[in-house]
């Protein structure tokens, strides 16, 4: 036998070590081999949102999953333990309508509007081809603010322009960029401001609104064309390539929802018109006049993304300037705008809408229940009715086996002042927001003065609770 043939085992072996190594290297990356999979908090009030609550329950998380929730609960060897005692855990909360993760620079507000354009040919204000999850910027600090709240997800959604982008579902924690995106192309937001200036267009809401129905009804014409085109190419004229036809295309195709503007009683009224006349699934935004228009929004079952920046006098403005009945009625009845919703049967979800802080985004819930909206209703709208809204129900917005392991722990009712956020948990990774006692180890009993324990809870300590 050759030297070079006896050689060659011990080189696949070698080939195969390696290989086993740096597969190894890719699960301690994702956290198979690094931070703990399983968890489990126990002996605590559960909230599931989409059942009865659950008193002296347990919640059990399995790599980045509820694996079991219920008060007869069997806890894995391998898990972590938090006692719950005097603790409530809720499902992690959602705003359904932010910039979080997206540049703020004024250029990036800019991007979309382009140059005034001479007509709809020239495509003004219209870039739907953006995606928010691929300009995620992960160091957002607002993300971490979100997250130590109790918010675990966002509708991240761009700015600028007509058709400013698709908005990207995502979660607030991961160790890179793509594990925050859980759906990266969730929602295609419109806008009706015009954006043309005195010579260009469109230099108003007429002509926003003539423009955006012209691009519709050039993406149906390409919607049905391009099947026939592609199935007869040598007895079929060639399309003509448009980016936006083609994104457009494929954004109603994959059935996306569309997001309306619409804030005041008029502005629905007219969203309404424009949603059945379009066929889009409509989802309107704003929403804060909803209280006079109740009854045709629960006719029309379409949802509302009803924004909790509740209308306020300009602080710029003139302080003498007189003011009329309706601004002042619409601010005084605007925050009652929820419980109206919620009385006449129309699914809503709240979103910040450029609110700062959350301790902002709680100062405006508080006016909504002060204004009648009840504390289950106003639950369900930061968590499961938002989830249904965004088509994501199957996985997020309730305490339920199998959805993903977004979860809040209080030591009170969460929309109480006095309460303080304990635990955050998204997609199964822990984060400890104010707690003195470390969790349970595997194998061990929980000790006050467990080195290892603090210093993982050391680690994961996010600073600045945000309310």
């Amino acid at each position: 036998m050759k030297p070079h043939a006896r050689r060659r085992p011990n080189l696949l072996v070698l080939l195969a070590v390696c290989a086993a190594v740096l597969i190894g290297r890719a699960y301690t990356a994702r956290g198979e081999g690094g931070e703990p999979r399983y968890f489990a908090v126990k002996n605590a009030r559960i909230v599931p949102v989409s059942g009865p609550v659950i008193e002296n329950g347990t919640v059990v998380i399995a790599k980045g999953l509820i694996q079991s929730v219920g008060t007869d609960v069997a806890i894995p060897p391998e898990a972590w333990v938090i006692d719950g005692k005097g603790l409530t855990v809720y499902p992690g909360l959602i705003d359904a309508g932010t910039n979080l993760g997206l540049a703020q620079d004024d250029e990036a507000k800019k991007r979309g509007t382009g140059p005034s354009a001479s007509g709809p040919e020239d495509r003004p204000a219209t870039t739907p081809w953006r995606v928010a999850a691929d300009e995620l910027k992960t160091d957002d600090k607002r993300i971490e603010s979100w997250r130590s709240a109790g918010f675990t997800t966002a509708l991240s959604v761009p700015d600028g322009g007509i058709f400013p982008g698709q908005a990207t579902v995502i979660d607030l924690a991961g160790e890179r960029t793509g594990d925050y995106i859980v759906r990266h192309r969730a929602v295609v937001p419109l806008s009706f401001k015009p954006v043309g200036g005195f010579f260009g267009f469109p230099d108003s809401l007429m002509g926003t609104i003539a423009y955006v129905r012209q691009v519709l009804d050039d993406t149906a014409w390409y919607t049905q064309a391009e099947p026939i085109y592609q199935a007869n190419p040598t007895k079929t004229e060639r399309l003509p390539y448009d980016r936006t036809e083609y994104v457009l295309s494929r954004a109603l195709q994959n059935n996306e929802l569309v997001l309306l503007p619409a804030n005041n009683s008029i502005q629905i009224v007219r969203a309404l018109r424009l949603a059945d006349e379009w066929k889009v699934r409509a989802v309107l935004y704003g929403g804060q006049q909803g209280y006079e228009v109740a009854a045709a929004l629960a006719a029309s079952k379409i949802p509302v993304l009803v924004s909790l920046k509740w209308p306020e006098r300009s602080k710029d403005g003139d302080p003498e300037a007189e003011q009329t009945l309706r601004e002042l009625r619409f601010r005084d009845q605007a925050p009652g705008t929820p419980a109206a919703l919620a009385k006449a049967g129309v699914k809503f979800a709240f979103y910040s809408d450029g609110i700062a802080t959350t301790k902002d985004i709680f100062k405006s819930l508080k006016k909504a229940s002060d204004a009648g909206l009840a504390p289950d209703a106003a639950l369900r709208a930061l968590t499961l009715d938002s989830a249904e809204i965004l088509g994501l129900s199957d996985r997020l917005g309730s305490i339920a086996r199998g959805k993903i392991a977004n979860l809040v722990v209080t030591d009170g009712d969460i929309f109480n002042e006095k309460s303080k956020v304990k635990h955050v948990f998204v997609d199964g990774r822990w984060f400890v927001i104010h707690e003195e006692t470390p969790p349970e180890k595997p194998g061990e009993k929980k000790s006050a003065d467990d080195d290892d324990g603090t210093r993982l809870k050391q680690s994961r300590q996010v600073e600045g609770a945000g309310r």
